[in-house]
Parts: C-alpha cells; structure tokens; sequence
C-alpha cells in the first residue's frame, strides 16, 4: 500500500502491530425525560459520579510517575458539588438521568472553554468522565481501551488519561492520535511509559482495526501496511540505537568535551525511585505541587520539610532545583481564594500568589521548609519561582531565599517578557531555568491542549528558539548558568541545538537521558551551533526539525 501518514512524534521509539481503535463512548439516544422519581434519579445519578471517581482514584493508587498524579487530579472532578447541582438542575428541568448528567458536563465544559489558557486543557477531560458516568447509569460496558487479545496499536481521535494510564506496554505497543501536542496529557504519559506515540496525526482517522501499521514516534510517521522488508530495516535500526544507548554513561559531554550538566523532572514522590536510580547529575526541575493540591488546609511547615529532604536525601552531592509552588490558572488550591479571572492562564499564578498576604504566606512556609530540608542534608539545593516576568519580582524572590539560608535563587523563564529582559533577571539572581512548554504557547499564543494548533505548539519553533538563545546569551554575558527544563530537553536531536544556543544543563524525563547524552557525545560545540544556526533561520517547526536532521 506504501501510504505514510505523519504527525508530531512526542515519544521515541519504533513499534509496529495491527491497529486497534479505541472503544467508542455510548450512545444517549432521545430523552425520554422527565425521570418520574427525579430524587432516585438524582441519587443515582450521584452513585455513577462516585463510582467513576473511585475507580480513578484506584488506577492512580496502581499507576506510577505523572499517570498517578493526572488520573489523582482528574477523580476530584466527579466529587465537584457543583457538578451533581448541574445534574439536579437538569433534572428539574425534565431531562432524563442520562441526559442530565451529558447536560451537566457540557455547562461545565463550555465554562472551562470560555476561561481559556489552562482550565481550556482540562475540557476535554470532562468528555470521557462524561462518558464514564453515563455508562455506568446505563449499565453499558466502560468506554476506552480495547482488548482484542494480541499486542496492537492503540488509535483515537484523543485520549483522556485514564486511558493513557491503563495502557498495558506488553499489549499497546504504540499510540497514535488525530488530536493533541506535543505537551498534551498524552504526549507526557506515553513518554513516561516508554511507549513509541505519533499525536497530531488527523489521517489517523482514515485507519481501520486491524491493519498493520509501523509507528516511528521519532520521527513522527505511521507506515499503513508497511511490508516485512520496511519494517524489519525499522526494527534493526532501533535495536542498534538501543543497543548504542545501553553504553551511554556519565556526565553529558559533546564530541569536544563540553559540559552539558543532564538532570531529571521530578514531578511527585511516586517518581523519586527511578528518578534518583538514573545515571545524572542531579534534578533540574523538582515540582511541588502534588503538596498543595486536592488537600482543603496547606500542608504544614514540618510536612513538607519532611518531603523536601527526602527527596534531597536521594541526591547527596548532587543538585536538586525546586521549584517552588506553580498553583493558579489549571491548578487551583481549595485553601486560597483566586476569585474570579477571565483568562486564569493569563493570571494569578505562579510567584504572582505572592502577591497577596496569603499567597506570600504560603511562599514563606515553603521557603522556611526548603532552607530547614537543604540544612539537613547534603544536596546542592537551588531554588526557582515560576513566572517570573520582571526583575523585580527576580529581585524579591531571592531576597526571600537567601532570608531562609538558601544562596542560590533563579528564576523560571516562561514569559517572552523574561526571555526578553533576561540579562536584567539575571542581574538580580543566580541562574535562570526556561520552560519550553509554557514558553512556546505565550509565545505563539496557542493553547498547549489545543490539538488544532499542534504544529504552533511544537517545541522546534524558530520564535521560540530565538527566546532561548537570547535568555542563553544573557546567560554567558552574566557568567551564570541558564538551563532548559521543559520537554524539549528530552529531545535527543533538539538538545543539540539547544546546548548550540547555549544551555549549560538539560532536565528531562529519566528515560530520555541516555539518549540525549549519545547524541551530544556524536557532535562538537561548534556542530550544535551549526545546528542552531539552521533551526533559528527555518520559517516554522516542521522545515526547522526537517533542516537539522538532515
């Protein structure tokens, strides 16, 4: 047949099965409202809302890394009081249980469509809780991933992470989907999961069940009925590659025996094992929202000191970035009142918080429990805020640290005006840490979960590239240290270019480090700033990664 469909390859690796499509939602059919016990329907209709979250509760109990944190986040959903209103709304108006419930999610999906930025991402959430929910009224079997009894390649239009997270690697052995990008819930999961993925591939919707394809997630191609020959080439190819990745030790160093410090993400104490197992330099960017989040009191100072250095313990002699707490917009605190914004995204968030008596409360605690943590340990702590957008609020937030006995403060470069201005940030801190993902959709004005502007979305963008290189020259300009910590990092062939425009560190997932130090280990200083040079002057993502790779 020799058809190739492409898209964004999120996912390295290559795989190829017959597909399996994902299992469609169920069908509502007319309603045949009004429900003669509106009360019964009511209390039944709360009974699904629970069970959905429950089971949500428990896959994120069983799952590890960022799939437990997103299927945690995403149980509390169900539990909304203002959802089950909804549905008694609904009811009272003469809709089927059912019919209330779709009416329910809808309200709140259209609300969360029209506050844009980041609650925009969490919509297409409600539409497989949605799902979830009115199955179990109907008594119909669980909507997702399929089981046809033999590995296969999972396709959707989307996935939600419930069903990203029940992906059995033994049986899914690829994923490809017409929606998403390369930040998306999808994306981030399949990469946790070593799993090869292709999003933001729309001819996916012309694939049937049970046709072969090959699936190269480096590459972001999807071969229909591919032929031995084609997929045995693919298949020795990617065994030698990992192969060369089991000798990839040490420090990162390109050919010419410049430092590129490697570190992790670390997102949760679920990934503190692996993350410490794995052969780096330490943790670039250590996120601390999972202590705040879906708790209705913020957690004390001694809590949190106990976290921090246990997570410090694991990294003697090695350094450890925290960055502090990133609540606001998508990630709201039940305990802080956020009031009312129309464009959260756009917002209070960030190191913003800290600009009421609460927010800066709840900054100083954090602060005291780092610094006392740091103190008991034998890490090299560094401390970050995110969102910083000005020197000023640079300025404070180091003063803050260096108040709690923590000497080296940055800032998180994730607002153009940062990237801008970032010789002055510099002025006022230590080191500066730009994340890719927040970076890239301020910067092309384009929602990171919107799968439409996927191609604007893709980490490759010249635009984006350039705010790097100019935070990176401020960098050497000040003598000071300016990492990447976004999902570019993990981008065996894009952190090429980044060390070209100057990053002194990559953070990533610790299932991308091998890959990224042999590749660094293939090429000169002065070969990553050629690549540079090339991806700046392409006119758009796909022809940027296109040039560099060839």
């Amino acid at each position: 047949m020799n058809v190739e469909l492409t898209g964004i390859g999120v996912s390295p690796g290559v795989a190829t099965a017959p597909v399996a499509r994902l299992a469609a939602p169920p069908e509502l059919g007319a309603d045949t409202g009004p429900e003669p016990d509106p009360d019964a329907a009511l209390a039944s209709a709360k009974a699904a809302l629970e069970a959905v979250a429950a089971d949500l509760e428990a896959r994120a109990s069983r799952a590890e890394g960022p799939a437990g944190d997103v299927l945690f986040a995403q149980s509390m959903m169900p539990r909304d009081p203002a959802l089950a209103d909804r549905v008694a709304k609904a009811l009272a108006e003469g809709r089927s249980a059912p019919h209330a419930v779709a009416a329910a999610f809808a309200s709140f999906r259209a609300a969360l469509e029209a506050a844009g930025g980041y609650l925009a991402e969490r919509a297409a959430d409600l539409d497989d809780l949605r799902d979830r929910t009115v199955a179990t009224l109907l008594g119909l079997p669980m909507p997702g991933v399929p089981d046809p009894g033999h590995p296969f390649v999972l396709v959707a239009r989307d996935l939600a992470p419930a069903d990203t997270a029940a992906l059995d690697p033994a049986q899914a052995v690829a994923v490809v989907t017409e929606q998403g990008g390369p930040t998306s819930h999808t994306a981030i999961l399949a990469k946790s999961m070593g799993l090869p993925a292709v999003v933001a591939c729309p001819d996916a919707a012309s694939l049937e069940d049970g046709v072969t394809v090959l699936v190269d997630g480096r590459a972001g191609t999807v071969a229909v009925d591919p032929g031995p020959e084609r997929v045995r080439r693919a298949l020795e190819g990617e065994a030698r590659r990992t192969e060369a990745l089991s000798g990839s030790r040490g420090p990162g160093r390109t050919a010419d025996g410049r430092a590129v410090q490697l570190l992790v993400n670390l997102g949760s104490p679920a990934d503190l094992a692996a993350a410490a197992e794995a052969d780096c330099e330490g943790v670039g960017l250590f996120r601390t929202e999972f202590l705040f989040l879906d708790r209705a009191t913020a957690p004390a100072v001694e809590e949190q000191t106990e976290v921090y250095a246990q997570v410090f313990a694991s990294f003697t002699g090695r350094r450890v970035v925290v960055r502090t707490l990133d609540a606001g917009a998508d990630k709201p605190l039940a305990f802080v009142d956020h009031g009312q914004e129309p464009n959260p995204a756009l917002g209070v968030r960030g190191i913003r918080l800290a600009r009421s008596a609460a927010g800066a409360a709840l900054l100083e605690d954090q602060l005291a429990a780092i610094g006392a943590a740091a103190a008991a340990t034998d890490a090299d702590v560094w401390v970050m805020a995110p969102m910083v957008a000005t020197p000023g609020e640079a300025r404070a937030f180091a003063a803050r640290c260096r108040d709690h006995g923590l000497d080296t403060a940055g800032a998180m470069i994730e607002v153009p005006a940062a990237a801008l201005r970032a010789s002055r940030i510099l002025d006022e801190c230590d080191f500066a840490s730009l994340g890719t993902n927040d970076l890239g959709q301020y910067t092309l004005a384009a929602d990171r979960m919107n799968g439409a502007l996927a191609e604007l979305l893709d980490p490759w963008q010249p635009a984006l590239l350039d705010l790097v290189g100019l935070a990176a020259e401020a960098g050497r300009e000040s003598g000071k240290p300016v990492g990447v910590c976004g999902e570019a990092a993990g981008d065996p062939l894009l952190a090429c270019v980044l060390v070209g425009l100057g990053a002194t560190s990559l953070s990533m997932a610790p299932s991308a480090i091998a890959a990224v130090r042999a590749e660094l280990a293939t090429r000169t200083y002065e070969e990553c700033a050629a690549l540079a040079a090339t991806a700046i002057g392409a006119d758009d993502a796909r022809e940027a990664r296109r040039r560099v790779a060839a």
